[in-house]
């Protein structure tokens, strides 16, 4: 059963497809007015629309830190509050080795990935201190804590995502925001796109469930993570590995 959610105002990044999509489904199945920013404003419109009435959508670059403080200020103003952030944009980029990686690729893959999450939270933290409650859940991977070979600017980035939600988590503790995030195998979406199927093979030859996450999964957890009954738990990682996370 989804959370209540009623009143409350979610903004989801990444929102217009994959584990986002789940995420603000699920999020607004509890009650909340969905804002879903992401990068391809035509497929956000589309994804608004599926979910109806409370469903609000924006295009953005998350990269461009200067535009996400806009949309920031614009979406508290036309709904009067943020209460919950979920980041889920990101990307995979090329498979590689290190020691051959494109500098370009490397750069492009954190600068979505953890800069774009330093982006929105600095844009949108400042209207969940000025009500004194938030919830924040930050999408990271298993292979931030694990290191997948051959997805170094990945796996980089990710770990960036977990020492910053922890950052962040310590940072608001005495405020009523509850900063998270996630650690997922991989999840059979659209990222899947960017990825050799090598590799593929490679994310699912190490989950003991034998098969990948599926993002409902993902977004049930993360459910609980947005809800006023987390109202403890802060800084923390959740594992959704399938038994491959060992600490």
């Amino acid at each position: 059963m989804p959370e209540d959610f009623a009143g409350q105002v979610a903004v989801v990044t990444g929102g217009a497809q994959g584990i986002g999509f789940a995420v603000a489904r699920r999020l607004h199945a509890g009650g909340a007015a969905v804002v879903l920013w992401d990068a391809d404003g035509a497929l956000a419109v589309e994804a608004a629309g599926a979910l109806g009435d409370r469903a609000d959508a924006a295009q953005v670059d998350v990269t461009d830190a200067a535009a996400v403080e806009k949309l920031a200020r614009a979406t508290a103003a036309k709904h009067g509050r943020i209460d919950i952030l979920v980041n889920s944009a990101g990307i995979a980029g090329t498979n590689g080795p290190v020691v051959t990686y494109p500098v370009e690729e490397w750069h492009r893959i954190v600068a979505v990935n953890l800069h774009g999450t330093f982006h929105v939270c600095r844009a949108v933290l400042p209207f969940m201190v000025q009500r004194g409650y938030g919830r924040v859940v930050n999408i990271a991977s298993i292979a931030g804590k694990e290191g997948n070979p051959n997805a170094g600017a990945y796996s980089a980035s990710k770990a960036g995502v977990i020492a910053l939600t922890k950052t962040l988590g310590k940072e608001h503790a005495g405020q009523d925001i509850a900063v998270n995030c996630v650690t997922p195998a991989a999840a059979r979406t659209r990222i899947f796109d960017q990825m050799a199927q090598s590799h593929i093979d490679y994310m699912l030859s190490k989950i003991p469930r034998g098969r990948f996450v599926e993002v409902d999964e993902i977004a049930a957890m993360i459910g609980w993570m947005c809800s006023r009954e987390n109202s403890f738990t802060t800084g923390a990682v959740f594992d959704l590995s399938g038994g491959r996370a060992t600490y």
